[in-house]
């Protein structure tokens, strides 16, 4: 906001005379900043202030130059979309989940590139446990997979118990043409038919292999909450 405020001042010399002086007052955002004119010269005092504000006024003035250079529209600045961000965009508009999978953003949905999926297997040895994964989106993607963790301890042949996951599209088979929900999909085909030929848990894997009863077995006092040799997983039913 910008104006100006003219008055008229009297002041009294050592001669008795009367003298007038004009204040200019300028408002910016406001801030005032007086000038003086006229047959009188203000007091020092008030010269001291009028260059101090005069200066104030210039910075001020520069300052508004560089932002509406920056920002000719007045509007607020947009952050510039990554290649990586604008494919996740189009990825997320055409995720066609099953019933089973969920997906959130823990961050908000400013951070695309951070989301969790949530699956909760409908058949299966894992029926009726829920399995969070986090997923990090690189700025290379898709020319790069995204990196992706289980987040919930769980005793399976191809996801070890710090979360590792052993899916082939995430490794040496990924390539552009595929999507997050190509990813998803492949993840909760780990819980309907996990496989033991390419693990990343040997013990789980071996007990699958050589005893599927047993199997299912030690995934029931898993998911229920209890131990499975000498671990303890966590409840997750």
């Amino acid at each position: 906001m910008l104006y100006l405020e003219l008055s008229c001042v009297f002041t009294m010399s050592s001669y008795k005379g009367q003298h007038l002086y004009l204040q200019i007052i300028t408002m910016i955002d406001g801030i005032g900043f007086r000038r003086d004119i006229g047959a009188s010269s203000p007091p020092l005092a008030d010269k001291a202030q009028y260059r101090n504000r005069k200066g104030n006024m210039i910075k001020l003035f520069k300052v508004k130059e560089k932002q509406r250079a920056e920002n000719p529209n007045g509007t607020a600045p947009v952050k510039k979309q990554s290649a990586g961000e604008l494919r996740l965009h189009r990825d997320m508009g055409e995720l066609n989940l099953p019933k089973s999978c969920s997906i959130s953003f823990p961050n908000g949905k400013d951070d695309l590139m951070n989301f969790e999926v949530t699956i909760r297997p409908d058949e299966g040895y894992y029926l009726g446990g829920t399995f969070i994964f986090t997923f990090q989106v690189p700025p290379m993607y898709p020319h790069e997979p995204p990196k992706v963790k289980c987040k919930t301890k769980v005793y399976h042949p191809n996801i070890d118990l710090e979360g590792n996951v052993c899916l082939n599209i995430l490794r040496e088979d990924w390539k552009p043409v595929l999507n997050i929900n190509t990813i998803i999909y492949g993840l909760y085909h780990l819980f309907t038919q996990p496989n033991h030929e390419d693990p990343l848990n040997h013990d789980a894997a071996a007990v699958l292999r050589d005893n599927p009863k047993m199997f299912e077995s030690n995934v029931r006092r898993a998911i229920s909450g209890g131990y499975v040799g000498q671990t303890l997983f966590p409840r997750c039913m």
